[in-house]
């Protein structure tokens, strides 16, 4: 498994562990609405910078 993989399958770890968390304490719905505005986020950055 090369570096990238295995970089890749940490950072899906990660955000799994994140969700879980999230779903255990109740704040899903926060988490979920900050992950759509950091996406949107990251789109108008990757147009404006393109």
């Amino acid at each position: 498994m090369g570096i990238s993989k295995t970089r890749g399958f940490l950072y899906r770890l990660a955000r799994l562990l994140g969700d879980v968390g999230a779903v255990q304490k109740g704040k899903e719905g926060k988490r979920i609405a900050r992950r759509v505005a950091g996406k949107a986020t990251g789109r108008a950055f990757r147009k404006l910078f393109k």
